[in-house]
């Protein structure tokens, strides 16, 4: 390795940065031109897809101080083969959000603080465009908000034309609301709130016959703020579920393929890049963000990151850590919406459901308030914004939304483990736990997982009224089963003509020399249901079943393993019996609780 190699630009998003220190880019500036058609835009993506970069590329192409620049920037990328009549045109006013405090005593002075200091830093870069009376007339209105209006009227009387940048634009809001309750939310985001009147004056601003502000582009994670503080933001095109855009944030196979091949050569990365993509598809690819989509994209952070620990992990050929703790959603920015005073609501429910059933057939809307967040679409919709669900086709007319990969099923599981826990419902020690799955991975010892699970039900009796049907039973199971990543653990999975219910697929990748997969077959009986005849034919079926599954070709492709078939029935929470099967029924063990 030379120190020409490119560095990888993990959590960088200074595009100037990017391209004048030998940072790997990707090039997406394929795009500014279809986006020039719009003039207002809102763009909502999933936490660490590289908005922030896309927001500091921005800046780079239509500042009219860097014009100069331009070569030093574009040289090589699409846009600068074939520039647009509008770059480097533009006064530049930006924002970033996620600079104020969300402290809910200091967020309207802290507001105002930074909301001044940007616009100071926007008359002094652009000086020759405002003599010094007008900057000083500017500065001298009382609040930012008569600031920005006699910003706007000025630029608008001379021509001057200005582009708004606002980046992560509802973070401190959505931290509010976490942080202090709905009601705080509402005095920020309603009436008179300073938040609101702030997109009061930026729409004033782009309205009507001679606006102030020629082009605005706006991101974020979520529509919610956005409805709220405009009701209903009608000034701008919002191309969030636009397929034309459904790549220009996100990394493409191809791209990261291309990423791929060059850190290998590098000898960054020690997996070919065939095995190095198949590892990162199962856990950072899948993402669709146009129903219209049939092309899936890698989220950009986790790509980045995965690199990173392939450099920093050279003994291992697998990164150690996944999942980047960056990632992760702030567990409590969505414990509010499934907790309310120490109780699971629907949508814990709509939440579970989505992985007991794989998919949820629902459409996303573009814009919907706090205050509707309980009606199912718009949660599901949230889920959506939030990257816990996407796009993966139709079904009777309607979309069809499912878990992008991996890594959201760890969060969401994760998600709903520590729900249940929090309202005292269910709790494990999960160190022997995960002793016990690993013992199964690697021993084929799967008894004492049902076992000390089943224990733990009988134990701690709060959590018997929850599992009240085979489907809830699956659930919680697959929360469990994947509290670490031996398996991926996959539901209704397809087998020689019929779908097991759980799926326990060795990671053989990250972990070579594992010996057992498993095949779960689960039975269910309502305590009142009760009969050994019945439950014997269940048995019998779900050994059939098994036995007819275990005969996939595919699962001989995999020589080093064994998989076992597992037969779990339940009457009600309580598990009566468990046997074993084997690819010809060579062994069955039974145990009554």
């Amino acid at each position: 390795m030379t120190s020409s190699i490119m560095n990888i630009p993990y959590g960088i998003s200074d595009y100037e940065a990017i391209r004048s220190r030998n940072f790997y880019f990707v090039d997406k500036t394929r795009f500014i031109p279809h986006l020039e058609q719009h003039n207002f835009v809102v763009f909502i993506r999933p936490r660490r897809f590289g908005k922030s970069s896309w927001f500091s590329l921005l800046q780079g192409y239509y500042d009219k101080k860097l014009k100069d620049q331009f070569d030093l920037l574009f040289a090589g990328t699409d846009i600068g083969q074939n520039p647009t009549a509008e770059r480097h045109q533009y006064c530049i006013l930006s924002f970033n959000f996620s600079l104020v405090s969300s402290s809910l005593d200091l967020v309207e002075s802290r507001f105002e603080e930074y909301t001044q200091l940007c616009l100071e830093f926007f008359l002094h870069r652009y000086a020759e465009d405002f003599p010094t009376s007008i900057a000083e007339s500017i500065r001298s209105a009382p609040s930012i908000h008569s600031q920005l209006n006699r910003l706007f009227v000025y630029v608008a009387e001379r021509g001057i034309k200005l582009y708004v940048l606002i980046d992560e634009y509802d973070n401190f809001a959505n931290s509010i609301l976490v942080q202090s309750g709905a009601p705080a939310y509402h005095d920020l985001t309603h009436g008179e709130g300073f938040f609101r009147h702030f997109f009061t004056i930026l729409k004033g601003g782009a309205s009507g016959h001679g606006a102030g502000i020629s082009r605005l582009f706006l991101t974020g994670v979520s529509p919610v703020t956005l409805d709220d503080v405009t009701s209903g933001f009608n000034m701008g095109d919002n191309l969030s579920l636009t397929s034309e855009f459904d790549e220009m944030l996100g990394f493409t196979e191809s791209e990261v393929r291309g990423i791929l091949k060059y850190y290998r050569d590098a000898g960054y990365v020690n997996l070919e890049v065939t095995e190095a993509l198949a590892v990162m598809k199962e856990w950072y690819n899948g993402y669709r963000f146009s129903k219209t989509s049939h092309t899936d994209v890698y989220n950009t952070d986790m790509v980045w990151h995965f690199i990173k620990e392939c450099k920093t992990n050279q003994e291992s050929p697998i990164p150690d850590r996944l999942i980047d703790d960056n990632v992760r959603i702030d567990y409590g920015k969505l414990r509010h919406l499934i907790l309310v005073n120490r109780q699971l609501n629907g949508n814990f429910d709509r939440l579970r459901t989505v992985l007991d059933e794989g998919q949820v057939v629902s459409e996303v809307v573009t814009s919907f308030p706090l205050a509707q967040l309980h009606q199912p679409q718009n949660f599901t919709s949230l889920l959506y914004y939030f990257g816990l669900l996407t796009f993966k086709g139709r079904y009777r007319g309607k979309s069809a939304l499912a878990v992008p990969n991996q890594t959201v099923q760890h969060l969401i599981l994760g998600y709903i483990r520590d729900a249940l826990m929090d309202v005292g419902r269910f709790e494990i020690a999960r160190d022997p736990f995960t002793d016990r799955i690993g013992d199964m991975a690697w021993d084929g010892a799967w008894e004492p997982v049902f076992r000390y699970l089943a224990e733990q039900i009988d134990a701690q009796t709060s959590i018997r009224d929850y599992l009240s049907r085979e489907k809830v039973i699956q659930g919680f199971l697959l929360a469990y089963l994947n509290i670490n990543d031996v398996f991926f653990c996959r539901t209704e999975y397809e087998f020689n003509k019929g779908y097991v219910d759980l799926f326990l697929e060795p990671f053989v990748a990250k972990y070579p020399d594992i010996q057992h997969g498993f095949l779960i077959e689960l039975k269910y009986l309502k305590r009142d249901q009760w009969k050994e005849s019945k439950a014997e034919e269940l048995l019998t079926e779900a050994e059939n079943q098994l036995t007819q599954y275990l005969q996939d070709s595919r699962l001989q492709q995999w020589e080093t393993l064994r998989f076992t078939g597992i037969v779990l029935l339940f009457c009600g929470w309580e598990l009566k019996t468990m046997r074993e099967v084997g690819s010809a029924l060579e062994k069955t063990s039974s145990c009554e609780h």
